[in-house]
């Protein structure tokens, strides 16, 4: 048996010290063959992305001259127009994976020494005949202070050295193009990111001479208009795509076969529920190679890829979401399937509040699946593609609501509590603890242009998807349904008939139809009372008298419960 190696990105790493590998370099084939100027790659982190652009670099670069070896035996060493063709071209590689700072000066300069290390590598080029003068003096200036001029501009430059010196073009990789646009984002300096990035795109990918190839990868699909506004030769391949549909990720074969070397195949059933879901174009039952490999090694299930980074970007956009994106987040907390239109185009600026971009983000980090897709009519001139999309697989489950019970932690004792007197219908204590916990977490579900006790509907679905997460084993819980002659605000259905169930309404206090907040209590009772929320559970054979009914009344942070 293989041993795993956990975290080894360096494909001569894993080939000669004979760790398990599963062979993916069939893509250099599928890809070279391609013919595509520049290709982008979308795929979710922990898909082997930075693997095979090491395994792309070690077959091409001049500096793998006589390293074919470590492709002996692998599926692409059996074409022998590829063998000729090994360590062959000069490769420009670099990554953008460590550039997660929380400043544009501090982005910049991070990148210019990422720049500033490819120069150091090919210091030789500059006492080299094929460079000019000038050619020196641009060579020197190439700093982590360099000028934006320059820091655009160098990665061309080189390019242009490094065709002089060996007689062929160059190929380019750039790995995790898309990290540090996540980060500009999340704190504020998007724009100015932007505009250093699509100059220095424009002249490396587009306006380059000296470009063989390239390839890009990273999560998303940066919009064109962003960024890559001037590059008409750059082939996109998302998570939709059929393109290198198996080349980043494993099939159920290949996890299945995995299994039966290390002898446990007796896991198939349970393997699959956890770590399957992800589709790519049209191939179903791709397994993330992150998990797999970690369930293996140490033999316990777990959550391993949901919990490789810090999810910053996603917790953001759920927590300070709408009631409508909150709302159809708890239907997939639920495992339900939602319907909704995709851009694969990821606006970053456009985020907040922006929904069908937060499911396109969450599609294309992993966290969604595509079930089924059509185009529909919903305007005669124009044509949208709606998706049917769900929660991945139970791994994804389990990390979403570690997500949620982390947005109580600063509130868990006062939140547990609440709920303990909920079931027991224990009105006073509700109350004690609900205005505990509404205090410290308004503001946590803040959006930062209009506050959340203005619009308390992002609290209380906030609040709901708490419930659902404590509460699922015992209640099937629901919002925003009909039922009766309206629509409920949260219901709890005991999953046992003979259990309590729990019909709330929340309302914001109006001052010039209520004197006071029990005034609005009232008013949400009786809501509960004429629209006769009830009914749907008396209709599946739950006695009225196991049905607690209670008015949440709102005012800025102030809540009475009655």
């Amino acid at each position: 048996m293989r041993n795993v190696a956990i975290g080894i990105q360096d494909f001569r790493d894993l080939i000669q010290k004979k760790y398990f590998y599963i062979d993916k370099t069939s893509f250099i084939k599928e890809w070279w063959d391609s013919g595509d100027s520049v290709t982008l790659i979308n795929r979710p982190r922990r898909f082997g992305k930075t693997l095979n652009m090491s395994m792309v670099e070690q077959f091409f670069s001049v500096d793998y001259a006589d390293s074919g070896k470590l492709f002996e035996g692998l599926a692409i060493w059996e074409y022998e127009e590829y063998r000729k063709i090994q360590g062959s071209y000069p490769v420009i590689s670099l990554s953008f994976a460590n550039v997660k700072e929380g400043s544009y000066p501090a982005t910049r300069d991070k990148i210019c020494q990422l720049i500033t290390n490819l120069y150091v590598k090919y210091s030789f080029l500059r006492d080299s005949d094929v460079l000019t003068d000038k050619d020196r003096d641009f060579f020197d200036r190439v700093s982590v202070n360099m000028r934006d001029s320059d820091a655009t501009l160098a990665l061309y430059q080189l390019s242009d050295y490094l065709h002089r010196y060996y007689g062929k073009k160059v190929i380019i990789l750039l790995d995790e193009y898309d990290t540090p646009m996540q980060e500009a984002y999340v704190d504020g300096y998007w724009e100015e990111l932007v505009a250093f990035t699509r100059s220095m795109f424009n002249s490396t990918f587009k306006t380059n001479p000296w470009l063989e190839r390239g390839i890009m990868t990273g999560i998303t699909r940066v919009s064109k208009e962003s960024i890559f506004s001037d590059l008409n030769n750059l082939e996109v391949v998302t998570t939709t795509s059929d393109k290198y549909a198996t080349s980043f990720g494993f099939t159920e074969e290949e996890v299945f076969a995995a299994l039966e070397e290390v002898g446990m195949e007796a896991e198939k059933e349970k393997v699959k529920e956890w770590y399957d879901g992800f589709i790519f174009g049209n191939h179903k039952d791709i397994y993330n190679p992150w998990s797999i490999l970690n369930f293996i090694d140490k033999k316990n299930y777990a959550t391993y890829w949901a919990n490789t980074s810090a999810n910053s970007l996603v917790g953001k956009l759920l927590r300070e979401g709408n009631r409508r994106i909150k709302a159809i987040f708890e239907r997939l907390l639920l495992g339900e399937v939602i319907r909704c239109a995709i851009d694969e185009q990821i606006v970053y600026n456009q985020l907040d509040g922006n929904e069908d971009a937060v499911w396109s983000l969450l599609l294309a980090s992993g966290y969604l699946k595509v079930l089924s897709r059509e185009r529909e009519d919903l305007i005669p001139e124009e044509n949208e593609v709606m998706y049917d999309l769900m929660l991945t697989n139970y791994e994804v489950k389990r990390m979403f609501r570690s997500m949620i019970r982390g947005w109580f932690t600063n509130v868990r004792s006062d939140y547990n509590d609440f709920v303990k007197a909920m079931l027991s219908g224990d009105v006073k204590a509700m109350n004690v603890y609900m205005n505990r916990v509404s205090l410290q977490t308004f503001s946590y579900f803040d959006t930062g242009r209009k506050t959340s006790w203005e619009e308390p509907e992002r609290f209380y679905h906030g609040f709901v998807l708490g419930l659902i997460v404590e509460l699922d084993g015992e209640y099937v819980i629901t919002s925003n349904r009909e039922s009766g002659f309206g629509r409920y605000d949260v219901m709890l259905e005991p999953r046992e008939k003979n259990g309590k169930a729990f019909i709330m309404e929340f309302k914001v206090h109006d001052s010039e139809d209520e004197e006071n907040l029990k005034e609005t209590v009232q008013a949400a009772l009786k809501q509960i009372e004429e629209k006769k929320y009830d009914a749907v559970l008396i209709a599946k054979g739950i006695q009225e008298s196991n049905i607690s009914k209670y008015g949440f009344a709102f005012q800025g942070k102030k809540v009475l419960i009655g």
